[in-house]
């Protein structure tokens, strides 16, 4: 299941990895070791393997590192100097980073899930349609990532993507014309964010 060829150069990946671990003992979640590589270089190979064939990574804290540690070819990196805001910031900061890229939908997915892989990501990418698209997937009914938001949206969620929320507020508001894609019995949607966590990174 993936979305329609032809639909592929509209569709960045945009994946927020610029946090600064705040409740990991200030490690950044992007520099998390999981299968011998930096938390950040899966999370975008996810992302290539749905279908993704443009990403833009959002980068923040110890980004120089990151850009040294993780293999990164063919993505589009994105500083983020207001990092320590927020999700919010990174959001924005991605979603500015499309403009004049051609890009019509963007797929947003956060650093630190690991057990969401490309079956779930795939899905999302399947509803798309159209640069009206609103898609979140769905765990046992529950709304997480990832999010599509088709550029219609954009200029709503730059106004409002503030704080940790990231697109909480905007997707609360226009919450009937959001679709729900279960992913449920492909992935798991836990996150990296405290020592204990780390326990699901192999």
């Amino acid at each position: 299941m993936t979305v329609k060829k032809d639909h592929r150069a509209e569709v960045t990946g945009l994946l927020l990895a610029a946090g600064g671990g705040r409740r990991l003992g200030g490690r950044p979640k992007a520099l998390l070791e999981h299968r011998g590589r930096p938390l950040v270089e899966h999370a975008a190979g996810v992302l290539r393997a749905a279908g993704c064939e443009r990403i833009h990574v959002v980068l923040g804290a110890r980004s120089e590192e990151v850009r040294a540690r993780a293999e990164l070819g063919g993505c589009v990196l994105v500083d983020n100097p207001e990092w320590a805001e927020g999700m919010g910031s990174s959001l924005r900061a991605g979603l500015a980073s499309l403009a004049g890229t051609g890009a019509r939908v963007a797929l947003v997915s956060l650093v630190d899930q690991p057990g969401i892989g490309p079956e779930a990501v795939a899905r999302v990418l399947a509803a798309y349609e159209g640069e009206d698209s609103l898609v979140s997937a769905a765990y046992d009914g529950t709304r997480g990532h990832p999010v599509l938001f088709g550029a219609a949206h954009w200029a709503g969620i730059l106004a409002t993507a503030t704080g940790d929320r990231g697109a909480r507020a905007y997707l609360r508001e226009h919450e009937g014309r959001v679709r729900l894609v279960e992913c449920g019995d492909v992935a798991e949607p836990y996150d990296i964010d405290t020592e204990a966590d780390l326990s699901h990174l192999e």
